[in-house]
């Protein structure tokens, strides 16, 4: 009679369980996949395009990042606390025409700049408190403020447009020359302000808290954080971004548009949930959200070297965006049981 065949599992350092590691390294760290994502679509249309791997090129592809990045730095924040936010992209379309009307006026730039930039503050700070000490969901304030938001837009720039001129707010369009390639002052404000809320969330009882309230609301008020003051401080930030985002905007295209960044919210979230962070808060970091930016810029930039039709990049953009958040649930529950 023949003895039962048995599986002996694999000692530590034997290949099986050297994969079985990397695996479930790669499945529990928000940023490996993104990362391997990014490198995957850039090799993709190096090798499918004439002019996608040019310096030229990829310069342009970090400019195009610029403003999409600031709005999801704003938005990680608000996500990573369980909210959402849909009026990042009409708050920073207001900062731009408040900043331009104003100098188009005759008002000095320097303080059309800060009424800007206090101006998206200020709506932020609004959204926190109707989110943090009232209890209404996020999503519909923000809804709603989307709403308002592009309307008062409208009537405060007569749905006209305004040309920009002015040297302090056209800045972060400038830069320096490395060889023919052109790398702008807003480039390097992008990565700083990536590393500087990197170390925010990471190294501060700021970012703790931030992680706690997202993971567990109920369970972080019970251990003495003050639940409302951080989601409220989320959002106040989260509006100096935008505006921040804003003047980047004009050094981009020194133009302020009443109609400009009509899908900025929902790319921001795109940029946000393909760099690993949870819709369902507490999970992922700022790093995944620079590559998830780098993702969108990047296929926006690829497709259109191909030659695909916009209304496709769309598709594969918002399939993208199912998919990620589907694999994110299923991990979820995976580290749940």
């Amino acid at each position: 009679m023949r003895s039962p065949v048995t599986t002996r599992p694999a000692a530590d350092g034997e290949p099986g369980t050297a994969l079985r590691d990397a695996l479930r390294y790669a499945l529990r760290t928000p940023t490996v996949g993104p990362l391997a994502a990014l490198a995957i679509a850039v090799l993709v249309f190096s090798l499918t395009t004439d002019t996608f791997l040019t310096p030229e090129n990829l310069a342009l592809v970090l400019q195009q990042s610029i403003v999409t990045g600031t709005l999801a730095l704003g938005q990680t924040l608000i996500i990573l606390t369980a909210g959402i936010d849909l009026a990042n992209g009409a708050i920073a379309v207001l900062g731009t025409l408040v900043m331009a009307k104003l100098v188009f006026d005759g008002h000095s730039p320097a303080a059309a700049l800060l009424l800007g930039l206090v101006t998206a503050t200020t709506l932020g700070l609004v959204n926190g408190l109707l989110v943090a000490r009232l209890g209404l969901p996020p999503f519909i304030v923000t809804l709603g403020a989307l709403t308002v938001i592009y309307a008062v837009g409208r009537l405060y720039s007569d749905s006209r447009s305004y040309p920009v001129t002015s040297e302090l707010l056209v800045f972060w369009g400038n830069g320096v020359h490395l060889g023919r390639v052109l790398v702008t002052w807003g480039t390097f404000l992008l990565v700083g302000l990536y590393a500087y809320f990197w170390y925010g969330l990471a190294k501060t009882a700021w970012g703790r808290h931030i992680y706690a309230v997202g993971n567990a609301p109920e369970s972080a008020r019970l251990t003495g954080i003050n639940v409302q003051r951080t989601v409220l401080s989320v959002y106040v930030t989260a509006g100096l971004l935008y505006g921040i985002a804003a003047w980047q905007a004009l050094g981009r295209i020194p133009n302020a548009d009443p109609n400009a960044y009509q899908t900025a919210n929902l790319e921001s979230i795109t940029a946000v949930v393909i760099g690993g962070t949870s819709l369902f808060g507490g999970r992922g970091s700022v790093a995944g959200t620079l590559i998830g930016t780098l993702i969108v810029t990047v296929l926006r930039s690829g497709l259109t070297q191909a030659g695909i039709d916009t209304l496709y990049q769309d598709v594969a953009t918002g399939t993208l965006v199912v998919v990620t958040v589907a694999v994110d649930r299923v991990l979820r529950r995976g580290v749940a049981r």
